[in-house]
């Protein structure tokens, strides 16, 4: 009996360790003073990635294709505490993936953690039947044109918070401290 009292009180002693390392007690803000843009952050999965990211201390920029959506996910989340920003950004547009990355260097600095999880079909059906058209539209309106916006923003040419973004030989960037 005395043995099952043994077992059962570091059993419970474990179990406490998991869920303060699970619940974030164990550790404070990773991400403090980052900033993550994420995009189609509103509802589902962007929203949750939203939220856990600025529940790691990062400031969050999130997007929606629709301002309401855009407003209730800030609302949301700055109820909770969090600190989040948001902005009106269709992928598909690239006037709109500048505007979101101009709002997230303008408010702060410059962006160190990129979610890119909006997606684009603008096809439905068998997907042999997918024309090249339609292949191109899907890689020039996601990943491709918000690395696009990017790149043409100025803390790529060393406007970055905490340090200048400079390119290596392998053509990719690279944080310099600063």
């Amino acid at each position: 009996m005395r043995r099952a009292g043994l077992l059962l009180a570091l059993s419970g002693r474990a179990w406490r360790s998991v869920r303060m390392a699970s619940s974030g007690m164990a550790r404070r803000d990773p991400l403090a003073n980052k900033v993550a843009l994420v995009t189609a952050s509103t509802d589902g999965i962007g929203f949750a990635i939203a939220r856990r990211l600025a529940q790691d201390g990062a400031h969050v920029v999130v997007s929606s294709r629709k301002q309401q959506n855009v407003d209730r996910a800030v609302a949301t989340l700055q109820g909770e505490g969090l600190s989040v920003t948001g902005t009106v950004c269709h992928v598909g547009k690239a006037e709109d993936r500048e505007r979101l990355v101009v709002t997230a260097v303008s408010l702060h600095g410059g962006i160190d953690i990129l979610v890119s999880n909006a997606a684009i079909n603008p096809f439905f059906g068998n997907l042999m039947d997918v024309t090249e058209e339609v292949w191109d539209k899907r890689r020039l309106s996601g990943d491709c044109g918000l690395h696009r916006s990017l790149l043409s923003s100025s803390f790529v040419e060393g406007q970055g918070k905490g340090g200048e973004y400079k390119r290596n030989h392998a053509d990719k960037k690279v944080r310099q401290a600063g």
